[in-house]
């Protein structure tokens, strides 16, 4: 088994290196490019799987998911929920029972996800349900991610506006990486 700390301060993660994600970052914004990337992404036993929801700043203004990522070891896919929804073939694969799905905080995304969708996930595993059975402490992804693997996820663009015309770089490369991680 793995020997590692259970908790880790903020303070400890500053001193990291940062992450990056290592593969290609594809974004989905057209219903012809979403058939093509579930047809890929069926091709894997387990996703990484993560949603973006626009940020609201007003009491009682909530957003509809605007973008999913879902990952593999080398290709992340972006999916523009805001402008394609979300097209049978997506929800198809997020209702196999045969693709194993990995988030963090599922409910939350499963939450945002019923604003878009009636769909049913299956099969998915929420990594804040089986850290504590290694001794791990700390549920956020950037202190789980910093206690196994000894690096920094930065959250500089996670209140970002994922529902602009066009994703920014720095936003393509952290939707990526949080859904990789």
């Amino acid at each position: 088994m793995m020997s590692h700390v259970s908790s880790i301060t903020k303070e400890e993660i500053a001193k990291l290196d940062k992450e990056e994600f290592p593969g290609r970052i594809i974004v989905i914004d057209t219903i012809e490019a979403a058939e093509k990337a579930v047809r890929y992404l069926s091709l894997f036993s387990m996703i990484g799987f993560d949603t973006e929801t626009r940020p609201s700043f007003k009491k009682g203004l909530r957003y509809k998911v605007a973008l999913m990522q879902l990952s593999t070891e080398d290709a992340c896919f972006l999916f523009r929920l805001n402008k394609i929804g979300i097209p049978a073939s997506l929800e198809k694969l997020l209702s196999s029972k045969e693709h194993i799905k990995i988030g963090l905080s599922l409910r939350d995304d499963f939450a945002t996800l019923h604003r878009r969708t009636n769909m049913q996930p299956e099969n998915f595993i929420d990594l804040q349900q089986i850290v504590g059975t290694y001794g791990i402490e700390d549920f956020s992804l950037q202190k789980i991610y910093a206690i196994l693997f000894g690096k920094k996820i930065t959250k500089g663009q996670q209140l970002t506006n994922w529902e602009a015309e066009e994703l920014t770089e720095s936003q393509q490369k952290y939707a990526a990486l949080v859904a990789w991680a």
